[in-house]
């Protein structure tokens, strides 16, 4: 029992001598206070480009692209005139705030007032299919580099 005090008693006198000794951001702790560092707010990306986007769809299904592969007018997928073809795009509708990802395997569009095309399925999720025309804003996506082996599907 005298060890149970005796333990009890050391530990109320630590807090008491805790409690009354002077925090360094006390006035009169004879430390001036730390200034606060307000954390830096990450600053919006630049967009790569804005402009109108169009779509295009069932005359082309089939038909083979600039990449070589057959176009699927289902697929996210986009014809752009400056990109390198693979580059994947996240293509925002600026007047509903609606966007998708979508890889760059197509040349076009042709007229110059347009900055790039997208398939079928891409704008039907832009909810661009109906007007057809629409503002965009085209964010260039930083993909991880691939090695050999994943390209060519020897490895998961």
């Amino acid at each position: 029992m005298r060890r149970v005090l005796t333990h009890i008693l050391v530990g109320a006198t630590m807090l008491t001598s805790l409690a009354a000794a002077p925090r360094p951001n006390d006035p009169g702790s004879g430390k001036a206070p730390k200034k606060a560092i307000k954390p830096s707010r990450p600053k919006a990306a630049k967009p790569y480009q804005v402009g109108k986007a169009s779509w295009y769809g069932k005359y082309f299904h089939g038909r083979k692209t600039a990449s070589g592969e057959p176009y699927d007018m289902f697929q996210l997928t986009a014809a752009h005139r400056l990109l390198p073809l693979g580059t994947v795009v996240r293509v925002t509708n600026l007047q509903n705030g609606r966007w998708v990802i979508v890889r760059v395997n197509d040349r076009g569009p042709v007229p110059r007032t347009r900055i790039i095309d997208l398939s079928y399925g891409a704008a039907e999720l832009l909810d661009l299919r109906r007007p057809g025309l629409e503002t965009v804003r085209l964010d260039v996506v930083e993909t991880p580099t691939l090695t050999a082996a994943q390209i060519s599907g020897a490895m998961p």
